[in-house]
């Protein structure tokens, strides 16, 4: 049985190979679950529409469900190597021919810009796991020091006086909320494109509130030509993804900086090391090379996708929807796996807090403070104040002194140079130069002082626990949807409370259960491992 009759013969041999069999294979791989699951709502409003009895309906779908990727094939002769002519010819060889009006009034379009966005759902839930990882761990590393000081650095140069605590809480705490953002995505790309058919929408009263639901969406694309031309979606996601990768690769580059010889300040075990083949002496961290040059490669493919859509007209083609959307996938295999590396390297790095704090003794960070105390308690003018701190420091490196070594007299004649009297100026070194005090001396919220270092990382447990409630739900939500379709098409189960989307259980609620497993204790790993369902690059 011929596939059309607009045109003659087959694709070309250079056709199939180069586009159709590797489109062919990628959705196979990739999307070949999801739309199985399409086809089963459409079989439920197929038998809501009464163009199909429950027993058909439930023979189709005992077909579908043999469907794997080893089982079909891409077959220029037989399909078009298109996968959906492909599920059609392997229902129709079934024992039971399919009912005649099974996919009347169906289009490819909106059915391929459904599979793709069910896959990106599937993949940002396992993402957020990751994310909700990386920050649980990088907040537990910070509970661990929350007193030892180490240098803060601004301009590449040494500044103030933070703790390691202090600096991982940041990345906790963007990871949250980059965790918080990309719910918000998630919810606001969670409309189903199915029943938008090619473009204009379709002929038969299809119930799209209720193909959305059984598909586990909030709710449908309310316009059928946005479900099928637009891939804002995509371009969304992929947004928050290179945002966060950028600030991944930010922090990846101080852990570089900071486990080198220059600095000495983080460590990592030999399992996460590599060696020179000609320099005996060198420990190397290619792992932190990896992870910022996945990064990029996750930044790159979001400005990819979005060339690939710009200047294309506002419908729906391949090249939107396949050309450009092969650089979805490759991202998400990008970044999950520099998160993946990145949870194992902040898991095992060893701080070397006796490096942190030499640094710190060595240098004069605690200047600023010097300048508040002349002003607070010596009463020089603030300016003037920060001219005698500069003027000090200066005059002590000449010395050869450091700040574990402070001169009173040195500091008293410095002052008196620029007109003023400081009393008890050793007990004004001493407050403002000792490293532990320094870590100390900050009362603002959100400071480097150990307590608002632990206000701050309880508070970020809390949104952390608040997150994964939320990205569970929206786990469940989808996991719930897919078993009511396979109980809807048990034929036993088809005698009552099959027309109305309520009665179908779509959208009253969510039970509680877990789909993503998103929230696992950071001692036991990343909550979602990268290396399960990472999707491929698509062709």
């Amino acid at each position: 049985m011929a596939v059309t009759g607009r045109i003659d013969g087959v694709p070309s041999e250079v056709w199939d190979e180069e586009v159709l069999a590797p489109q062919f294979g990628y959705e196979a791989q990739a999307l070949l679950p999801h739309y199985v699951s399409i086809e089963k709502v459409l079989l439920l409003e197929y038998r809501r529409m009464g163009l199909v009895d429950p027993q058909g309906a439930a023979a189709i779908a005992g077909r579908l469900d043999e469907l794997t990727p080893e089982l079909i094939r891409a077959d220029p002769r037989d399909n078009m190597s298109d996968i959906f002519f492909a599920m059609e010819r392997h229902v129709a060889r079934g024992g039971t021919a399919p009912f005649a009006a099974w996919h009347v009034d169906r289009s490819r379009n909106d059915f391929q810009a459904c599979g793709q966005l069910l896959s990106c759902r599937e993949n940002v839930r396992a993402l957020a796991g990751d994310l909700v990882a990386l920050g649980r761990t990088a907040a537990a590393r910070a509970a661990e020091l929350p007193d030892s000081p180490m240098p803060g650095y601004t301009h590449a140069q040494a500044a103030q006086t933070i703790t390691p605590a202090f600096y991982l809480s940041a990345l906790s705490e963007e990871t949250l909320r980059a965790a918080r953002r990309l719910l918000t995505t998630y919810d606001e790309i969670d409309r189903s494109p199915l029943g938008a058919g090619s473009m204009a929408g379709q002929e038969l009263p299809w119930d799209r509130d209720r193909m959305a639901g059984l598909l586990g969406f909030r709710e449908p694309q309310p316009h059928a030509l946005v479900s099928v031309a637009s891939r804002s979606w995509a371009l969304a996601v992929a947004s928050e993804l290179s945002n966060f990768a950028v600030l991944l690769s930010r922090f990846t580059t101080d852990l570089m900086t900071w486990s080198g010889a220059g600095f000495g300040f983080v460590d990592f075990p030999d399992a996460l090391a590599g060696i020179s083949a000609a320099m005996p002496q060198k420990r190397n961290f290619p792992v932190l090379e990896r992870i910022r040059g996945r990064c990029s490669h996750v930044v790159g493919c979001a400005t990819q996708l979005a060339f690939a859509q710009h200047g294309t007209p506002y419908a729906n083609s391949v090249e939107v929807s396949k050309e450009a959307g092969r650089h979805l996938p490759a991202q998400f295999a990008a970044l999950r796996s520099a998160l993946r590396l990145a949870h194992t390297a902040l898991a095992t790095a060893t701080f070397r807090t006796d490096r942190m704090r030499e640094a710190c003794e060595g240098d004069f960070l605690g200047a600023f403070t010097l300048a508040n105390l002349l002003t607070l308690e010596a009463g020089v003018p603030w300016r003037t104040a920060q001219v005698i701190a500069g003027a000090y420091v200066r005059a002590a490196i000449a010395k050869g002194l450091s700040a574990a070594t402070p001169d009173g007299p040195l500091l008293a004649a410095i002052a008196e140079e620029h007109g003023r009297r400081v009393p008890e100026p050793a007990g004004l070194l001493s407050g403002s130069l000792d490293a532990d005090k320094a870590v100390r001396v900050k009362q603002s919220a959100g400071s480097t002082h150990p307590d608002a270092v632990r206000a701050l990382l309880a508070a970020q447990d809390r949104g952390f626990r608040e997150v994964s409630e939320q990205w569970r739900l929206r786990g469940e939500a989808a996991s719930v949807a897919a078993a009511r379709v396979d109980a809807l098409l048990v034929v036993e189960d088809t005698a009552e409370g099959i027309g109305d989307g309520p009665a179908d259980g779509i959208g009253e609620g969510t039970p509680a259960g877990t789909g993503d497993g998103i929230g696992a204790d950071p001692a036991e790993g990343t909550a979602a491992d990268p290396a399960e369902g990472t999707a491929a690059g698509a062709p």
